[in-house]
């Protein structure tokens, strides 16, 4: 977590503004725009300043941005004032503010990559470990037709592979420069703006966009539409590993839980409640900072504020999402026992709809239907297993093998397709 905040941290805020204008005096000066000489004393400048973020609070309060109040420190802090004068040559606030961003979400992305990564590793080593174990598949609570547990962590994990694919044009969208000057016109820097604007990009590894993009927030927007379709898989994740893990159930141990004040038997799955917490939150989080995209004219305090106050506990929360899910994975396992005990309550009436395509076999359909719901029927009212009566019913059939063979049908294949494309080259 600490790397995470320190991305968002005032320092890391400010070294990121400082990297900014030294890179745009130094590309100024290579293109004759401003002095070089004057070029080269804002470098040495910024990289030997130490400005303190709090010493910046009032001039921020005041403006609303910490922009003027850290060119005040620098020009104080130089001693340079010849040179002084050509810092921020031309750029606007949000120039200087926006293109830092880009290079603190470069990091986050980054963290983003490799945990993920680790994520889909774990998913699909537990995959095929249990590609083969059956378990109750449920649909709308309750148990529906056999499925394995390699197939349901395949069901975690697929959205996952897409989330990670969908990191690098994201990469495109986000990890841009932004120089456009007091009102997106660069007409400050005359006709070679553009310019300045590539060879910047060029200096901090990141996208031209060619355009001005101070109101439009589009990249944000898609970094946070990412983070909360990522949130939403993620917290399906913990959501049902808490039923899974649930009183009466238990088919699956995460290794231990939190204890309770005044009962002492409980064993709460609290990692998986936080996921999901946390889940919930990033997606509020997400809406908060698409409706901040409504920008008004060239540019929105309001807007703009409300994207600084969302953005980064975003970023945070969702970084922190991964590696919790990490974490719960590491101590993740399957009870083979309890999932056979499920399989077989209410007296096998999950294996219902394979064995009546079985039975398709020997008569139409609609009747081999209308049989197998009347023996559900007879299960519940007697309590016998359906399999014994199917053999009462219907003799000359292995009905136990039938189950065996069709119960799972391509859940093991699913389970074992994940891993195989969870196990190759990362993007």
């Amino acid at each position: 977590m600490r790397r995470w905040r320190g991305s968002f941290s005032d320092g890391a805020e400010i070294a990121a503004m400082l990297r900014v204008e030294e890179a745009l005096a130094r590309v100024q000066g290579a293109l004759g725009l401003i002095p070089a000489e004057a070029a080269a004393a804002i470098e040495r400048a910024a990289r030997e300043v130490a400005i303190d973020p709090a010493a910046l609070a009032a001039e921020t309060a005041r403006h609303g941005v910490p922009v003027p109040g850290l060119l005040a420190a620098f020009r104080a802090a130089a001693h340079a004032p010849e040179a002084m004068q050509y810092l921020h040559w031309g750029a606007t606030s949000q120039d200087i503010m926006d293109t830092a961003l880009a290079l603190r979400l470069r990091e986050v992305l980054d963290l983003w990559q490799a945990r993920l990564d680790g994520l889909v590793e774990r998913l699909g080593a537990l995959a095929a470990a249990h590609a083969d174990l059956p378990m109750a598949a449920r649909t709308y609570g309750q148990a529906a037709t056999p499925t394995s547990f390699g197939a349901v962590v395949a069901g975690w994990g697929w959205p996952l592979l897409d989330w990670r694919d969908g990191l690098a044009p994201l990469r495109g969208e986000v990890l841009r420069v932004s120089l456009s000057g007091a009102a997106g016109t660069l007409s400050a820097m005359d006709t070679r703006g553009p310019a300045v604007r590539t060879a910047l990009a060029r200096e901090l590894g990141l996208a031209d966009p060619g355009r001005d993009w101070h109101a439009d927030r589009s990249g944000m927007a898609r970094l946070a539409a990412f983070a909360a379709g990522l949130a939403g898989s993620l917290g399906k994740m913990g959501e049902d590993l808490i039923l899974l893990a649930q009183s009466g159930l238990a088919e699956v141990s995460l290794g231990g839980g939190g204890g309770s004040s005044t009962m002492p038997q409980k064993q709460n799955p609290v990692a998986p409640s936080a996921l999901v917490a946390l889940a919930r939150h990033v997606i509020g989080l997400a809406g908060t900072l698409h409706g901040a995209g409504l920008h008004r004219q060239q540019r929105d305090g309001a807007a703009w504020f409300t994207e600084w106050l969302t953005l980064p506990q975003m970023c945070i929360a969702t970084g922190r999402m991964l590696l919790l899910s990490q974490e719960i994975l590491s101590g993740l396992a399957p009870d083979p026992a309890a999932m056979a005990r499920s399989l077989e309550a209410d007296g096998g009436l999950v294996h219902a709809e394979a064995l009546t395509f079985v039975l398709a076999e020997r008569m139409p359909r609609p009747e081999a239907q209308a049989a197998v719901a009347a023996l559900c029927r007879e299960v519940r009212k007697t309590g016998l297993p359906l399999l014994r009566l199917l053999e009462q019913h219907f003799p000359g059939t292995d009905w136990d093998a039938h189950a065996r063979a069709r119960g799972l049908g391509q859940a093991p294949a699913e389970a074992r397709a994940f891993a195989a494309r969870a196990g190759r080259s990362r993007p």
